[in-house]
């Protein structure tokens, strides 16, 4: 294990550990001219003393996915004091997207948790444990000062805007105490203004308090009735103008607003009114933040069409018999990437600055847990066969559920497929997970009746096992015309799974 000396003693102290001449002095003495080491002392009793220390070994909270910018401590699977070799559990850090569990690097002894277990919203670099190499006395190890987080990147300065000329600020009339005031719309003010009327004789009867253009005209009718007088101001002291304070601008609003209830507290029953606040994860956080991102940035286009799962159940019961079982999901996917091995235009992605086309056909899947909506990856999914696809994706959505994805088994993929059909939904529409530009979302199969001919022609009902799927797709790099050829190649290998063989 690599670790830094410290050696602080005379240097007639090193001559003598390194086996230069002239140092032979007897005793260990202490005088004017330092300390001298007798022919009794050996290394094991120096090695034992603070003159050589090994600097210990920081564990540092690592980045274990693109998107991670803090973890949560789950759980330490070490204790202090316990032995550690270099590939060794050390603990569970919950990151963005899974539970992962970080490996030991060295060998040596655990000798402080810095970072209790139970921890959330850890910064990426600080510091959350120590490792000392065996032999040294872990008890004493001293905790580094000057580890932390890196700093922030410094924005670049902005120029500052050129001296405008000096503007006389209008002075305005001062609130008079014991005056109510209110918010005033826009044509409340202009009518209460044209008619020298103020907002203090009337009732707001507006949303939190705003005095409306009703209010106002049911003013100028008492007026005209003789009910109320003109509002005639008394005049106030000439003021200097001068420039508001930070204080007075960021001070709140002179008329009233409504009370909001109290917060909750857990553990008591709420008050009427009132909410519960629910921790986020950090998984749900990152999902809050992409799906706003991509909704707000990705130009997104649907195209929709109906699929026959006919031929799907029938290959499907017969896999059944042969005691092979498949889910109508497994044969989307395998119809899905062979389509994308068949158009590899759509099987690209938008980096920020252009399209990029992927050399890989990796299928990412939704799957739902408790922590939010986990896409594993079903790779080189067009190479697989119906029976590999399906035990991939029973094995990948286990540890998705239980928080034990590796981040190669979620970071990537090419094109993703949202199914919600086992929960009845017939008709969904997803949104793209950048950098990828499309996700397919999928429905579940229904019978319906469909008007057929038969071999002479007369006309006849059938039912037909159908689905809808709805394609969307990033218009940057797969627009409508792309997109729409996309679903009539893969209703086609869908609907013969002989294509998927």
């Amino acid at each position: 294990m690599a670790a830094s000396w410290r050696l602080g003693c005379d240097p007639r102290l090193l001559r003598y550990l390194v086996g230069f001449p002239g140092c032979r002095s007897i005793g260990l003495v202490k005088g004017a001219l330092g300390w001298s080491v007798s022919r009794g002392a050996n290394w094991r009793w120096f090695h034992s003393t603070q003159w050589l220390r090994g600097d210990p070994i920081k564990i540092l909270m690592p980045s274990l996915s693109p998107t991670m910018e803090e973890g949560n401590i789950v759980k330490w699977l070490k204790k202090e004091g316990e032995a550690v070799s270099a590939g060794d559990a050390l603990c569970e850090i919950e990151t963005d997207k899974a539970v992962v569990t970080l490996d030991a690097s060295d060998d040596g002894i655990l000798a402080k948790i810095v970072v209790e277990e139970g921890s959330k919203n850890i910064r990426l670099g600080s510091l959350i444990g120590l490792i000392v190499e065996e032999g040294e006395d872990w008890k004493h190890v001293e905790i580094p000062k000057d580890v932390g987080p890196p700093p922030p990147v410094s924005k670049p300065s902005e120029p500052r805007p050129s001296p405008e000329p000096q503007i006389s600020i209008p002075v305005k009339k001062e609130h008079v105490p014991g005056t109510l005031r209110f918010r005033l719309s826009p044509a409340a003010r202009n009518i209460l203004e044209k008619h020298s009327l103020d907002a203090s004789q009337g009732t707001a009867t507006g949303p939190r308090g705003i005095f409306t253009k009703e209010d106002a005209l049911r003013l100028v009718q008492l007026k005209q009735t003789g009910k109320i007088t003109e509002s005639r101001p008394t005049p106030a002291p000439a003021a200097t103008p001068t420039a508001p304070s930070p204080l007075q601008t960021t001070a709140g609003p002179s008329y009233p607003r409504p009370m909001i209830p109290p917060v909750s507290t857990p553990g008591q029953p709420s008050a009427v009114g009132t909410f519960t606040e629910i921790p986020a994860s950090n998984i749900r956080r990152v999902i809050a933040k992409r799906l706003t991102e991509s909704k707000s940035t990705v130009p997104h286009a649907y195209a929709t069409t109906d699929c026959d799962l006919g031929a799907v159940l029938k290959v499907r019961q017969d896999l059944v018999k042969d005691d092979i079982k498949v889910s109508v999901n497994d044969f989307i996917i395998k119809a899905a990437a062979v389509t994308l091995k068949q158009m590899p235009d759509v099987n690209v992605s938008w980096d920020g600055e252009g399209p990029k086309q992927l050399p890989f056909i990796d299928i990412s899947v939704a799957v739902a847990t408790d922590k939010g909506l986990l896409t594993p990856i079903i790779k080189d999914a067009a190479a697989k066969g119906i029976q590999e696809i399906a035990d991939s994706v029973k094995a990948l959505s286990k540890k998705a559920r239980d928080g034990k994805l590796l981040p190669e088994e979620y970071q990537g993929g090419s094109f993703s497929i949202s199914n919600l059909g086992m929960f009845g939904i017939d008709e969904v529409t997803a949104v793209i997970n950048p950098p990828q530009a499309c996700i397919l979302a999928v429905g579940r199969f229904r019978p319906v009746l469909k008007l057929t001919e038969d071999e002479e022609g007369n006309a006849k009902l059938q039912q037909r096992q159908l689905i809808t799927v709805t394609m969307s797709s990033d218009s940057r790099v797969v627009d409508d015309e792309l997109a729409t050829r996309f679903l009539k190649s893969f209703k086609a290998n869908l609907e013969n799974p002989i294509r998927l063989a």
